[in-house]
């Protein structure tokens, strides 16, 4: 049996959240980083799609950037329905 991979669009979706909540706050990757005690390559990593993120990661990030991690798997423009 081969590993899953996580779709494309997912990735996307998440990347895009993390980008706009962040700028949103006016806060740069290496700072997100800094709050979440990771890497400042590993959050540049993900905004370009790179990296399939663990939920503890998905926990972290989210709480970092004051929304559920529901927000940061949703489609902005499926909140906007």
């Amino acid at each position: 049996m081969m590993p899953r991979t996580p779709s494309i669009s997912l990735r996307s979706i998440l990347a895009e959240n993390i980008r706009a909540f962040r700028k949103s706050r006016g806060i740069s990757q290496e700072e997100l980083a800094d709050i979440c005690d990771l890497h400042r390559t590993y959050i540049g990593s993900i905004e370009r799609e790179e990296r399939n993120v663990t939920l503890s990661t998905l926990e972290v990030l989210a709480e970092a950037l004051g929304v559920s991690i529901v927000e940061l798997l949703t489609s902005r423009a499926d909140s906007d329905k």
